[in-house]
């Protein structure tokens, strides 16, 4: 058990370490933003967010396709599969000494998930576990990724469904490490710094400096965070999120290419 606790802090270390840092950073390693509600930060480039194999920005460059390639990020235990930080199903339910833990987690049925429906039933099933609802769901090369809701619309928190198992997750990222009310550091309340306005100006800029002409959707406000899709020509290529109290941004290099998307 302490071994486990170990490689759940080592994770979540590198994932802190894998966001991208808008604006400068104070004395304790924080982001911060500066300047009336109408300024855009400077944007400086960090590291990749962990993901699958190879970083990638969003160039419009496909990721590598296949149903199970990039299925979680590698920094978990090396391996693919849905058994992250250790074999059996380990990850998630009581290992942090966290009540909500026990949620992140809905272990693999056997079966595999090929459509949108299959997808949305089995992110149904973790759902009813958290109290919530499913609304987005999303098909990539790699996963499929849902949306959770409150009961009363509002997105509660992020998930993804392994195509090879049919195993539901939190999805790793701003909802393992941003959402403060479904994630690793739920209960905190950071203020909200950042608009809806300003989140979308943020992540478009980000994508300026990448040097593409890709632009930033609708923001979706979770607790903590933003996450919005990219597009091209109208057409969604992918997502990437924005924290609502520092501006750091951080792209979802573990999607693969985007396939289809079901709102029911």
């Amino acid at each position: 058990m302490i071994r486990r606790h170990a490689r759940v802090a080592a994770a979540a270390a590198l994932a802190l370490a894998g966001a991208v840092t808008i604006g400068g950073c104070g004395g304790n390693g924080s982001t911060s933003i500066g300047g009336p509600a109408s300024h855009t930060p400077a944007v400086s480039v960090g590291p990749t967010a962990p993901g699958g194999g190879t970083p990638t920005v969003p160039d419009g460059t496909p990721s590598p396709a296949g149903p199970t390639s990039g299925w979680g990020p590698d920094m978990w235990n090396g391996n693919s599969g849905s058994s992250m930080m250790g074999g059996g199903g380990s990850w998630g339910p009581g290992m942090m000494g966290n009540g909500m833990m026990g949620n992140w987690w809905l272990p693999s049925n056997g079966t595999r998930v090929q459509t949108l429906d299959q997808a949305r039933q089995r992110a149904t099933a973790f759902a009813d576990r958290l109290g919530l609802r499913v609304g987005e769901i999303m098909q990539f090369s790699r996963n499929f990724y849902a949306e959770l809701q409150t009961t009363d619309g509002h997105p509660a928190t992020e998930a993804l469904v392994n195509p090879t198992d049919g195993a539901v997750q939190i999805e790793y990222g701003p909802a393992m490490m941003w959402n403060t009310d479904y994630g690793m550091h739920y209960g905190s309340r950071s203020q909200a710094r950042i608009s809806a306005t300003q989140a979308r100006s943020i992540a478009q800029q980000w994508l300026r400096d990448h040097g593409n002409t890709l632009t930033a959707g609708d923001p979706e406000p979770y607790p903590g965070y933003y996450t919005l899709h990219t597009m091209r020509e109208g057409k969604i290529t992918g997502m990437l999120s924005v924290n609502a109290s520092n501006a750091q941004v951080w792209y979802h290099t573990w999607h693969g290419t985007y396939i289809a998307t079901s709102q029911r």
